[in-house]
């Protein structure tokens, strides 16, 4: 194999690994062909640079996509396939191998749910006594910028799932993730109620695009 060869996200990923692999190289084995004005991993480059980072770029609708050279509805499905494919693997994988020994494997799965997400949605995580995840409920979802959420609705889920604890997640479609005045109300009555049943709430994560805010990292809860 000649050293021009080595260097080819498929070959590299062969001889030293996937996680060798950059971003614009793994973008780059998933377009497989560029244009006739760039090879593939300039496109990938170029694709990278202009939304910013993966997570845009695989959020990003049709009409994005409409002024970039090289990027036909070809390219697009692929890319809007691949997002959906990552998505249905954390499902795969099945909520219950999560535990909360693996906080970032949680939030990563939380955001592979929320991120693209074109409306607010509400998430509920039930853990047992050891802080095994039960489930995963989406439960109440609403417009672009609010949700109505129901405290009572999540006790009364928990006790159903003989839940000890309760993981809050909702996502903000606007990508900012900064908590509101009403999220970190709703947050307290939900805890208040919890509390009165004797089901702890451990934390509340907002989700933006490529950013999140942690209500237990700030001491919030």
């Amino acid at each position: 194999m000649s050293s021009n060869n080595k260097s080819l996200p498929r070959e590299k990923l062969l001889e030293f690994g996937v996680g060798s692999l950059t971003d614009i190289e793994l973008l780059a084995l998933f377009l497989r062909t560029g244009s006739r004005e760039m090879n593939v991993l300039t496109l990938a480059k170029l694709l990278i640079d202009k939304f910013g980072s993966l997570s845009r770029l695989l959020s990003a609708d049709y009409s994005q996509f409409k002024e970039i050279k090289g990027i036909g509805k070809a390219k697009y499905t692929q890319l809007n396939a691949v997002a959906e494919l990552a998505r249905r693997y954390y499902i795969s994988r099945g909520v219950e191998e999560l535990t909360l020994k693996n906080p970032d494997a949680v939030r990563e799965f939380i955001q592979s749910q929320l991120t693209t997400e074109e409306r607010e949605i509400f998430m509920v995580i039930f853990l047992d006594n050891q802080h095994r995840i039960i489930k995963c409920t989406p439960m109440f979802s609403g417009t672009l910028n609010h949700v109505e959420v129901h405290p009572r609705e999540i006790v009364r889920e928990a006790m159903k799932s003989n839940a000890a604890a309760v993981i809050l997640a909702h996502n903000h479609p606007s990508g900012r993730a900064e908590p509101s005045k009403a999220d970190r109300a709703i947050t307290e009555r939900i805890v208040s109620a919890c509390l009165f049943m004797e089901i702890r709430v451990l934390d509340h994560l907002v989700i933006g695009r490529g950013e999140y805010v942690s209500f237990a990292e700030r001491g919030w809860i």
